[in-house]
């Protein structure tokens, strides 16, 4: 139930960026970051500069995301915190 629970939180923090999640039985989420790989790696490096660890997948196209697994409340709120501007800093 907890990682059901994590799997929809992180589906609302990236739809609250204008992100999309791929669907997922998993223990883990991939978001498409909605260009292509080079950008999803500026927001994976973004990413692990404020704390959060993400992984990506390494195949085009699916590079064009990042990975994000289930966490606990309390995890998943940093990452609310710093998607955002993860994405802004990735954009410029």
């Amino acid at each position: 139930r907890s990682v059901v629970a994590a799997r929809a939180e992180i589906a609302e923090i990236t739809a609250a960026n204008g992100l999309a999640v791929i669907e997922s039985s998993a223990n883990f989420v991939a978001v498409d970051c909605g260009r292509d790989g080079e950008y999803a790696r500026r927001v994976l490096a973004e990413l692990a500069a404020l704390g959060v660890f993400v992984r990506m997948p390494g195949v085009a196209p699916l590079d064009r995301c990042i990975r994000i697994s289930a966490g606990t409340p309390a995890q998943l709120a940093v990452l609310a915190q710093a998607l955002p501007r993860a994405l802004q800093t990735a954009a410029q």
